[in-house]
Parts: C-alpha cells; structure tokens; sequence
C-alpha cells in the first residue's frame, strides 16, 4: 500500500497527519478559533473529538510560524520509514552482518573505481513476487528491490562507493506492493549510471528470471515516481469456485439459512442461490459417494463429521498424548500400504494438520510403535540440513484421517469442475461497482480507524473480465481495478468482500455499510492471485515531452515482452502454485468452518451480528502486516 492520505494533488501526498487524527490542510479556516470555533455561517461549534488544548496548541504553531514551515517541520511517514529501514541496516552492519541488497568491496577497490556521472532516470520493470518480502529493500529480508540493487551494481549502474546504501542513490518506488504480490509493470525511480547503450541488457543479466527491467527513461532532476504517479491499475485472478454458496452443512452455510429465517427473507436468499442450490448435492452424488460407499455406516458417519464439524477450526490445536499415538500407530500403520496417497498429496492443509506433521520425530511415534512391534514401523532415514543428525520418520495416518482426506480431494475436484453462471458473474460486478468512486475503506486495511483521512481512496473502475479461462481444469475470472492509490491489503480484502457477497447470498449494501464507523472483521484474500499492471504517469508525461524534452514513462512500448513475461512468470505461477496448494480452497473452506462470530456480518441480520475490533483473524498471515502499513499495497 502506500501512504496517500487522500485523494488530493499529488504534491501533497505525504504530508502527515498529526497523531490526533486531525489533517492539518482541513485546518485553514480553523487557525484563530481555538479550543472552540464558528462553522461556517457562523453557528457556534462545540469543542468535539480532536479539538483539545494539544489540537489548538498545534494550530496556534502552525499560525505562528507560516504554512511553508510547518509543512516542512510536519513529520513525512514515508520519509520515517526510510529511516527506520535504515536505521536497521545500520543495526545489522553493527552486528557484523551484511545487508541481504549489499555488495562488499574493499577500500582500494572503491579508491580505484574511475568516478562517472549519475543521471535521474525511472526503470520500469516487471516481476514475480513469490518468495520475497515485497517490495520495498529490507536489511534482513530477501526482496524484490534488495535484488534489483545488487543487479545495478553487477551491471556498473551504481558506483562501489554506493553499493552500501539505497538512500545515496534517491531511491523511490512507485508501488510498494504486498509479500507475493507481482507486478507486470511497476517504476522505481533512482539515480544511476546509464552511459552504457546496452545497460538494460546487462542488468537483466544480473536479475533472476522472475524480475525483469523493460526500460530505463532519462527524467528531470526533481522526478520522484512516487509523487507523480497518477493512478494504478491492479488485476486480480480468482478461480470462479470462490464464488460458490457455502456447503449447507457448514457453520457459515447453517447460520446463513437461520439468519435469512429470523429476517424473514428466506425465499429472497434461495432465489440470489438458484442458479448453484444443487452443486453441493451433485458435487456428493458424483465425487464423494463413491468413496464414502467403500466405508462402513459408522466410519462413513465420522468421515462426514469431520468434514463438515472440524472442531480445529474454533479451538486451537492440541497435540495428541503419546499414548493416542502409540495406539493410532499400531491399529493403524497397516493400512498406509493399501492407501494410493498419490490421489489426494495435493490436497491443501486444514490448521490441524498444519500443527501437526505427519511425518513425527524418533522420539515420539517410532518410539512408541516400536515398544510394541518393531516390524510395524518402516523408518525411513531423513538427513538434517547440516548432514550431522540422521532421524527416523514414519507416516501414522489413522483409516479415518484416510478418509477424510480422500474425501477432501474430492470435494476440491468437484469445485475445480464448477463454471459460473452468467448471472452470478453479473452479481460479482455488481459487487464491485459498490467500491467505485471515494469512500472510507478504513475497515479494508489494518490500523487505520475511521476518523483517519487517510482511510479514503478513490476507485475510478473495478471491471470483471469478459470471458473466463479454463487452466489446468478450473475456471479463473479476471478482476482489474483502477485506483488512485491502495492500502495495505485493500485490494485483496475488497476482493474477499465481494466474494462473501455474492456466495452468501448478501445484499450490496452490506459493502456500503462497511464504509461507516462500526469496525468489521474483512478476510483478506490469498496473495497469490495479485498482481500490479502497471502504474500510469499521464500528468508527468505531458511535462516530459513539453518542458523537459525527456521521453515517457510509456510501459506500451514493450507490451510484447511484458505479455510473455506475465504469462511466463506470473499467470503460469499463479496457475501452479494453486493447483498444488490450493490456496482458495482452504480459505474459503476456513471462513466457512470458523465457528465464531467473526464473519457473521455476512448473514441477513448484518453488520449488528458481529460487531467487533479489527483484530487479526485466523484467516490472517500476520506476517504480512510485519512491514510498514503507511507502505504496502495491496
């Protein structure tokens, strides 16, 4: 996300806004009032939320010493961040560690360098963020500008001298997007060294696959891309299933029925469901009976209570004794050799078994198991990273965790086998339709309460594509907005929003209403299906042509290596890494399984059902919100 707190001028972006929620640009008509003040027409105003001694003590200062000043006194977050960051490059170096971006050289290789001239320019490039922290350079962290930098060292583009800090060579990005998130085309704007003709090419070569520049602009001295960044253009890829009604026997699915009852609009809700009421139904008859007819009366019972009660998705795990697990091993390990696991090893992981491995150390099942039979268990030696520790492991599936990942599977090729129907994917647009224009989507981020100016943003389109496609036998649809400026997880909670809409059965006006005061709960969606277009710099290119003679930032130029690019590293990855993990599955199987009130907003009886902080959620990754939240996008 970034940090613009409105949607005004681009020149005035990062100015922050003081610690008592008060932007000091609404403050003009307010300078000589005081702890109290007259609105306009001159009614009386009482002393409200922010309007104490503090409050006024700050507007007399900024009276006393002039606008200009108290602007550049006023505390730039995005400034405070590249401090902070450097500030930790500065506590890894002390530490004897090197910067994940640094490259050593000595001190004579420094002296012996031959000094050339640095020139303002902005690089668009392009990249797959699976596997870095982002964005943004980090001292500690594995990220996609870490890389960049070491790549423009490699190539001569950044001088020895500079090779150890960022900040001496201007750099600023455009869009500081989320852990995961990609970006088909993104800027960064820097100072480098680009008398070399064919510099792109060299440091291309210098980059990994999935991190490419297209082209590097020679810009005005004062060009930040940040600051004269128009807009954005986001794309969002979502398989259609994520748009199925909950499963009847669920927690969310059960409350759905009872909530539309209480409100006495229940014909409503199964009209808005019509068109998918017998998935579920047929999904069974055809992909999970098979299975469950293979089982007897009793495991075929505790087969579909497991499915359907997970008790794992309200209580936090336990780990089982090791009594339960000597027991599980000896009834049990006999029937691992009958048991195809090929046909389900892509199924992704509920919470439990993400606690619980199923490959356990010596100590504990081995152990137990061989106590009792030693030809019961078929160790298998596994080697540590080190190579100095050799430990013996043994799969201890019970016949109904068999089962029921069997059963798991089936129900994930059965919604891989489900296509939209046109008036589904006509709700799903008019879901999004609800986010155009300026609205206060401080229940769409964290940290950010609704008094905060800078919880509104502008949404200029959010257009479903026209046509779905069919990858590796799902149906994925398309989603692109265009934005001025995003926040830290807005695009993917405004995607999950949407989804919930239109699955449950909810009227729109329930996305309205989130951008009201009362704090909600959103998921975020998976990471994997985001990724940036492009950002676009109409404004700057006008003055480009006409008063700096320099070229645009025009992406259209290399729109054919782009387009192999996104469809190499960032559309077959996303295709990849879903069909082996699953990802949108196990979110919505998780949402609709958490059996708190959590996400009860989405029921007939609205936002009164569960009224709540904005607390982290179990569907959260809290490791995403470990960067800064006045930075990242998405």
């Amino acid at each position: 996300m970034e940090d613009n707190p409105t949607p005004a001028a681009s020149s005035r972006r990062d100015h922050a806004v003081p610690a008592n929620g008060d932007n000091p640009r609404n403050q003009r008509g307010d300078r000589n009032r005081g702890g109290r003040g007259r609105g306009r027409g001159g009614q009386q105003r009482g002393r409200g939320k922010g309007f104490g001694s503090n409050d006024s003590g700050e507007r007399h200062r900024k009276r006393d010493i002039g606008r200009g000043e108290y602007n550049r006194k006023t505390v730039d977050r995005r400034a405070r961040n590249d401090e902070e960051q450097a500030a930790k490059r500065r506590k890894t170096e002390d530490g004897g560690q090197t910067a994940t971006f640094s490259t050593p050289f000595t001190k004579e290789e420094i002296e012996a360098e031959t000094r050339r001239p640095k020139r303002k320019v902005a690089v668009m490039i392009g990249y797959a963020g699976s596997g870095y922290k982002g964005m943004q350079i980090n001292a500690q962290e594995k990220t996609i500008e870490g890389d960049l930098f070491k790549a423009f060292v490699a190539a001569g583009a950044i001088s020895k001298n500079n090779s150890d800090d960022p900040k001496k060579t201007s750099l600023v990005r455009c869009a500081r997007t989320d852990k995961g998130v990609h970006a088909a085309g993104n800027v960064i704007s820097l100072k480098l060294i680009v008398e070399e003709p064919n510099i792109v090419e060299i440091i291309n070569e210098n980059l990994p696959a999935q991190i490419r520049v297209w082209g590097i602009e020679r810009t005005n001295g004062s060009f930040s891309c940040y600051q004269t960044c128009d807009s954005r253009w986001y794309e969002y890829l979502i398989p259609t299933y994520s748009f199925l009604p909950p499963h009847p026997k669920s927690f969310l699915g059960k409350k759905l029925v009872e909530s539309a009852e209480q409100e006495g609009i229940f014909e409503t809700y199964q009209s808005l469901q019509e068109d998918a009421a017998s998935f579920w139904k047929d999904a069974e008859d055809t992909y999970v009976a098979p299975i469950l007819d293979k089982l007897d009366p009793l495991m075929r019972e505790a087969v579909m209570a497991k499915i359907h009660n997970p008790e794992e998705e309200s209580e936090e795990p336990t780990r089982p004794t090791k009594k339960q697990r000597r027991e599980d091993g000896k009834q049990n390990l006999d029937a691992l050799d009958e048991f195809n696991t090929e046909s389900v090893k892509d199924e992704a992981p509920t919470e439990m078994e993400k606690e619980e491995p199923i490959l356990a150390e010596k100590d504990s099942i081995v152990d137990a198991v061989k106590e009792e039979d030693p030809n019961l268990v078929k160790g298998e030696p596994i080697s540590s990273k080190e190579g100095q520790q050799t430990i013996e492991a043994v799969s201890v599936l019970t016949p109904l965790e068999i089962a029921v990942k069997e059963v798991k599977a089936a129900y994930i090729t059965a919604k891989k086998a489900y296509r939209i129907s046109a008036s589904r994917r006509q709700r799903v647009q008019e879901a999004l339709d609800c986010y155009i224009g300026t609205r206060n989507f401080h229940n769409y981020t964290i940290q950010k309460s609704f008094s905060d100016p800078s919880a509104k943003r502008v949404i200029r389109s959010f257009k479903v594509g026209a046509d779905p496609i069919i990858i590796n036998n799902t149906e994925w649809l398309s989603l692109k907005v265009h934005g001025q400026s995003f926040m830290m997880h807005q695009i993917r909670k405004m995607v999950a929003m949407a989804a919930l809409v239109v699955r449950c059965g909810t009227s729109n006006d329930l996305i309205r209403q989130s951008y009201g005061p009362a704090n909600i709960s959103i998921p975020k969606a998976p990471g994997l299906g985001l990724l940036l277009e492009r950002p676009v710099f109409d404004s700057y290119n006008e003055r480009a042509v006409r008063e700096y003679s320099r070229g645009k930032i025009d992406f259209d130029k290399y729109q054919k290596e782009m387009d192999g690019f996104k469809q190499r590293e960032i559309y077959d990855r996303i295709f990849r890494e879903e069909e082996k993990d699953h990802q949108f599955h196990a979110f919505f199987h998780h949402i609709d399984h958490y059996r708190t009130d959590y996400f009860l907003w989405v029921t007939a009886q609205g936002i009164s059902a569960a009224t709540q902080s904005k607390a982290l959620a179990r569907t959260d990754d809290a490791s995403d919100d470990e960067a800064d939240v006045n930075g990242q996008e998405g």
